[in-house]
């Protein structure tokens, strides 16, 4: 019997497989020993959890090569290929921490990020509509960040010493052609685009990413939202105009509208101007949002919009003593875009894809003679980026333009065509939690000039603390000359500037606070050769014969503090910019600092939120030093100063309901202690006679009300 009983025994283990002994011990990058992590051969059920002390072991009948893999919450997983051959097998497993906003560092040279939470917000749409002095306009706030400069009586957006062509502004990865309204002689236009629309803003102030170009000194990229509320139908009335919007969602699809109608001339019987409006500015557009969700992971955008606007004014012409110039414009401008977006294969891989039209006309005349302008750009772009292992990425695309353009001088026209085409390359790599680079490199081309470049970037990263670290960017960014130097000389060169960023911020318990100094060179810059004296006309149409001789520098430091905690309900932020530049081109004589470039700028923006009066309320002083202006009479080249530019703006918002349905009540004062701020100087052709440029108005207001019709709608505090 006994003999019977082994031989059963004997046979049994040879029809049974082999059995494999797993065992390890599961610890973090640091060595601390990580209990309850989930261990598992994949496509069975053996498997185990690490005990108090990391370890674990476990028995499986399974043979030849399977996978193990390690489970940990705030790790990333593990996973290794074993192969069984029944003997004991022990494995150390070390889990490296997934990446977030405390223990990961995050590339922030020369830039503003508002975008993505994990990298840590700056400033939110939010931020940009209860900001005092924005004026709800997304580049109005900008200039209340370190590094921009305001420059009252020209649009555009001024940073670090670069003239406002030098900025570009990007919605999903398309190049907007006029992100603002129409010029006007000694008038700072807003930007067309509501700040609602999008979800995040990243303001670069230069050392920006290979993804973009065509830009000397920054981009301001703007994400738009990927849904909308269902709030039904809204009404907007307020001093400038009125508007409808209907905003409707489901879970595959939702669709935002906008019409509006304004007309400045009653709120100009309000605020006295300084500008002697013929026709004050009458305007009407529509724009429309689509979104569709194509799939689980594919996401269609197209927006769309178009205005219509007409004005007139009389203002001092600038060649001659005693006489005013009328000026006439009708512009029409129409934009859309379309994005898709998806990704695959566990969101290891992502594409983003856009095209976009955009046409603007502007009839305009100066005492009845035909200064038309009218451009179009058409663009396609493609981007695919690859997620790999420890959140590292690599990241490469192309997109080509058509860009047509055509000004009238003097009833002269002159037009001119150029395909822009660029590729691009680009890799972040964590080398550690603590250390990260980011390496790219942009080739571009232009038909119109017939040359290519090619512009390397880099950046780096490294934590210094729990809360801090240290940022470094350097690169070179290429751009084609202004276009009116192109249609007298098209064998012009790219203008270039080179970057060079060293960056230190600190994130603790809701307050920031941000030191980032730069040198930033110029090199390639066009200049006109007219052997005349300096025209200070900034309306002038260039003649003179061009090089690509010029050159220049800017050097500064930029400040920025931010204390959301301190005070119960109270935001505020300061920021401070120091900036040094003196460049030769265009027509300057010698180097020198350009007019636009004021050395000292301070913003401080304080908000509070008052729960019981329902209301959000706001201050912001805004400091600008002194800028360089022409005078003849000196024989100093630019070496005379404006006065100092001080203002301080209010703004408020209350929620409120109106026979049940929820309203926005809002009031906006710009320049409260009404100061005679002087933007430039200009002399009349004969040197003898200064005149000031200033704001349109020393001291305006502005109130307005959002009413939504719809039960659905719901307003808080998030959404003033």
């Amino acid at each position: 019997m006994k003999f019977l009983y082994l031989f059963v025994l004997l046979h049994l283990s040879i029809l049974l497989p082999a059995q494999t002994i797993l065992s390890g011990k599961i610890t973090g990058e640091k060595g601390r020993a990580l209990p309850g992590a989930n261990v598992l051969l994949k496509g069975t059920y053996d498997g185990a959890t690490s005990d108090s002390s990391g370890k674990f072991q476990f028995t499986t009948y399974e043979k030849d090569t399977v996978l193990l893999s390690v489970s940990f919450v705030g790790y990333e997983s593990f996973e290794k290929k074993l192969r069984l051959v029944g003997t004991p097998i022990s494995v150390p497993v070390v889990l490296r921490e997934m990446a977030n906003e405390l223990n990961t560092v995050v590339i922030t040279a020369g830039s503003f990020e508002a975008s993505d939470e994990k990298r840590m917000a700056m400033l939110k749409p939010l931020d940009i509509v209860t900001t005092a002095g924005a004026l709800a306009d997304i580049a109005g706030a900008m200039q209340f960040l370190p590094g921009a400069q305001r420059v009252g009586e020209q649009q555009g957006l001024f940073v670090r010493g670069g003239s406002g062509q030098e900025t570009k502004v990007v919605i999903d990865g398309m190049i907007v052609q006029n992100p603002f309204f129409s010029s006007l002689p000694d008038a700072n236009q807003r930007g067309r685009f509501n700040p609602f629309m999008f979800k995040g803003t990243a303001f670069s102030t230069g050392g920006y990413s290979a993804q973009y170009g065509q830009a000397l000194s920054s981009v301001l990229l703007l994400h738009t939202t990927d849904k909308t509320a269902n709030n039904g139908l809204g009404v907007s009335l307020n001093m400038a105009n009125a508007a409808l919007n209907y905003d409707v969602a489901d879970e595959r699809q939702s669709l935002s509208a906008v019409a509006y109608y304004g007309n400045l001339k009653p709120l100009f019987a309000l605020v006295r101007q300084t500008i002697d409006w013929q026709r004050e500015p009458e305007f009407t557009g529509t724009s429309l949002t689509y979104r569709l969700k194509t799939s689980s992971n594919g996401l269609l955008k197209v927006y769309g919009m178009y205005s219509d606007s007409r004005l007139g004014m009389t203002t001092q012409a600038p060649l001659a003593s005693e006489t005013r110039t009328q000026i006439g414009l009708h512009n029409r401008n129409a934009f859309t875009t379309s994005t898709y977006s998806t990704h695959w294969n566990e969101g290891k891989w992502s594409l983003l894809s856009g095209f976009s039209y955009s046409r603007n006309e502007d009839d305009m005349t100066f005492d009845g003679n035909d200064f038309g302008r009218f451009d179009e750009r058409i663009q396609g772009r493609t981007v695919l980026t690859h997620q790999l292992k420890g959140s590292n990425t690599l990241l490469f695309g192309a997109e080509v333009h058509q860009i047509n353009l055509r000004n009238a001088v003097d009833n002269r026209t002159y037009d001119l065509r150029d395909t822009y085409a660029a590729t691009f390359a680009e890799a972040e790599v964590y080398v550690t939690r603590a250390f990260a680079g980011r390496i790219g490199l942009r080739a571009e081309y232009s038909s119109l000039l017939g040359r290519y470049n090619l512009a390397p970037r880099l950046s780096f990263a490294y934590k210094t603390g729990e809360y801090s670290q240290v940022s470094l960017a350097a690169g070179q960014f290429y751009q084609n000359p202004d276009y009116r130097y192109l249609y007298q000389n098209p064998n012009l060169n790219f203008e270039r500037a080179d970057h060079l960023i060293l960056n230190y911020q600190i994130m603790k318990n809701k307050r920031t606070f941000r030191v980032e100094g730069y040198y930033k060179n110029y090199a390639q810059l066009v200049r006109e050769i007219t052997n005349q004296p300096f025209d200070a006309n900034p309306y002038r149409f260039p003649w003179g014969q061009t090089t690509n001789g010029g050159s220049g520098y800017a050097q500064g430091v930029d400040f920025f503090w931010r204390d959301q905690k301190t005070l119960k309900n109270v935001d505020y932020w300061i920021s401070y910019s120091l900036v040094d530049t003196r460049r030769l081109s265009e027509q300057f004589e010698v180097a020198a600092t350009p007019t636009f470039v004021s050395t000292h700028n301070l913003s401080v923006v304080a908000k509070r939120w008052f729960e019981k009066l329902t209301t959000s309320a706001g201050f912001t002083y805004a400091y600008t030093s002194g800028r360089p202006y022409y005078n003849p009479n000196n024989e100093v080249f630019l070496a005379d100063r404006t006065p100092a530019v001080h203002n301080l703006s209010f703004t408020a918002s209350k929620i409120m309901s109106i026979k049940g349905n929820f309203a926005v009540l809002y009031v906006a004062v710009d320049n409260l202690l009404n100061t005679r701020n002087v933007f430039t100087y200009r002399y009349t052709p004969d040197g003898k006679t200064r005149y000031a440029i200033g704001p349109q108005s020393y001291r305006s207001f502005f109130v307005g009300m959002q009413i939504m019709l719809s039960k659905k709608a719901k307003v808080t505090k998030d959404d003033l």
